[in-house]
């Protein structure tokens, strides 16, 4: 019969094993407490509802572009090509609101002229601006991000602002591309200016909105 000390350590290490495989990996429940919705007009959101158009993320700082179904400039289906200034292809995505489809370009220019919650310096993220808000552990099926504040998202790729880099592989005749970060894995990889991948804008809080952020975190921590 085994002793009552190595049986105590067995059902211990039992225990921690189904612990861990269980509640390792929960990242949805501190989302509450890093993320803050901002409604269209720059005024903030209660956790629990709606509607909201921008995120803030007080892990980095940054306020982020939140997807609809709506068929404004802001629907999660729209796709773009990869175009700024010089570089790049245009008119290479599928949208509803440009004559001529649709490029990265084009929503920057929207979305600043919209000033939506207030911001009007909407830009392409980076690629670790990307990568901070990938949820490596989503429910089954959906985009690797925070759901319940990125509603929306597909699993697909969606472009950073970073360019010039060499293809390789089957896309090495087309010379340079731009980084896309994949919310399916989460991870990055090149791909031509030509495809047609998501975009999800970022921009930083102005003075008015940084303090609104800041008293409602404050009293998020009381």
């Amino acid at each position: 019969m085994m002793p009552f000390c190595k049986r105590l350590a067995l059902l211990i290490f039992i225990a921690v094993v189904i612990y861990f495989s269980l509640y390792e990996h929960v990242p949805e429940q501190s989302a509450p407490a890093r993320f803050v919705k901002i409604d269209r007009f720059g005024e903030l959101v209660d956790n629990w509802h709606g509607p909201w158009a921008c995120i803030y993320d007080s892990k980095t700082g940054l306020v982020w572009e939140n997807k609809s179904d709506d068929e404004s400039i802001h629907d999660a289906l729209w796709t773009y090509s990869w175009q700024q200034q010089q570089y790049g292809v245009e008119n290479g995505g599928d949208c509803y609101f440009e004559l001529d489809r649709c490029d990265t370009a084009d929503l920057i220019r929207r979305a600043n002229n919209e000033a939506s919650c207030g911001i009007d310096q909407w830009r392409l993220p980076s690629a670790v601006e990307l990568r901070s808000i990938v949820n490596p552990s989503p429910k089954a099926g959906q985009a690797s991000i925070y759901n319940d504040f990125f509603p929306h998202t597909k699993r697909g790729d969606y472009w950073s602002s970073e360019h010039e880099r060499v293809l390789t592989g089957v896309y090495k005749h087309l010379g340079h591309g731009a980084v896309a970060i994949d919310f399916i894995s989460g991870e990055q990889r090149v791909i031509p200016y030509r495809n047609a991948a998501f975009v999800r804008l970022v921009s930083r809080p102005d003075k008015k909105l940084t303090r609104k952020l800041e008293q409602a975190l404050k009293a998020k921590q009381r």
